[in-house]
């Protein structure tokens, strides 16, 4: 008889301590293979193996594409490359990057959640803003198991909080708690489900594709959702706006995928960039312009030099009014939101 044997963890800022303690609590002897996603630079050399290992529990590699799934191993996705599972063996890829994130925590449990549905255990560690969710509703709607870090214990709780208010998990536990589960859960045979409809499972698929570095367009990412009015913040591509259940979260049609929450920081970032790329700007054609001045000045053309200086002027006014803009704008999150909106609650109860 099946059990649940697929453990999917994914974590960002303050998981890799998370990660390690998990580990660590588990039985050398665990019957399951386990699968990590945690958000790296792509530069970073990928050492989570290692410091795992040095705990002398379950023997952990960076994953390598195609090798066979085995059981009491830990897969760790490498750095720039996704992890993603297909029937008995793992896939690292450079697929399009989700939620600005290669390797991303949703195309790991996606791709779980399609190839082994019921099997699959999925857990959301501590990290900032929202990777995973989108994923962990993935692996609830197919059958799996969704737990969460709590989030008073995780040192950053956004991923665990974003999780938690968007997908009916199963537990919400602190590590030694998850690690004592982890080892009932996988001994546990599992109980028939109903099966995906074809339309979901369809969605499904295509995104695992996509993932899997197939073109996005071939493999119908149009037909996920309908098409909004924002470009994507990597390619200023049109993205479709996908609904899972409660969660809307977005693709372009080159493949790159944003959780709301992702997409609303990207954009308030590219904000910022093009204001300064317009004070750059301007702040050139004033230097131009005192130059082309000078120039006319020193051609005895006064009031010709007069009114290219009169308009440098300008310039650097136009300059000094972006500059404050810039320097007034915010970079905003849904957590940054709701804290301002809980911050302004208190104020209003206190006066």
């Amino acid at each position: 008889m099946k059990k649940r044997n697929i453990v999917v963890i994914g974590a960002s800022t303050g998981g890799f301590e998370a990660i390690r303690q998990l580990i660590a609590r588990l039985p050398a002897d665990l019957d399951a293979a386990i699968f990590i996603v945690w958000h790296m630079s792509p530069d970073v050399t990928g050492i989570l193996p290692q410091l795992i290992n040095r705990q002398k529990t379950i023997l952990a590699t960076n994953a390598v594409d195609k090798e066979p799934i085995v059981m009491n191993r830990v897969y760790v996705a490498p750095p720039d490359r996704h992890l993603l599972l297909e029937q008995g063996v793992v896939r690292v890829t450079r697929g399009p990057k989700e939620n600005r994130f290669r390797p991303a925590v949703d195309p790991l449990f996606r791709s779980a959640a399609y190839m082994y549905g019921p099997r699959v255990v999925g857990i959301v560690l501590s990290g900032g803003l929202d990777d995973g969710t989108a994923g962990l509703w993935a692996i609830k709607h197919r059958g799996g198991l969704a737990i969460v870090q709590q989030p008073e214990e995780a040192e950053v709780p956004s991923m665990p909080e974003n999780a938690l208010a968007a997908v009916q998990v199963d537990y919400c536990l602190s590590i030694a708690e998850i690690a004592a589960l982890l080892v009932k859960l996988t001994a546990e045979p599992i109980q028939e489900v109903k099966q995906e409809d074809m339309k979901e499972q369809e969605k499904t698929e295509i995104e695992v594709r996509i993932a899997l570095q197939d073109q996005a367009l071939e493999q119908g990412v149009m037909k996920l959702g309908h098409l909004s009015p924002y470009a994507c913040p990597e390619c200023h591509g049109v993205l479709s706006a996908i609904q899972d259940g409660d969660i809307i979260r977005y693709r372009c049609h080159t493949g790159h995928a944003y959780s709301a929450n992702s997409l609303l920081t990207s954009i308030t970032e590219n904000i910022e960039d093009s204001l300064w790329g317009a004070i750059r700007g301007v702040e050139e054609s004033m230097i131009l312009l005192n130059n082309l001045g000078d120039h006319y000045a020193e051609n005895n053309q006064p009031k010709l030099a007069a009114m290219y200086f009169k308009k440098a002027q300008e310039a650097e006014s136009r300059a000094n009014i972006v500059r404050q803009a810039v320097l007034n704008h915010e970079q905003l999150t849904n957590d940054r939101i709701s804290r301002q909106a809980t911050e302004e609650d208190l104020t209003s109860s206190e006066r």
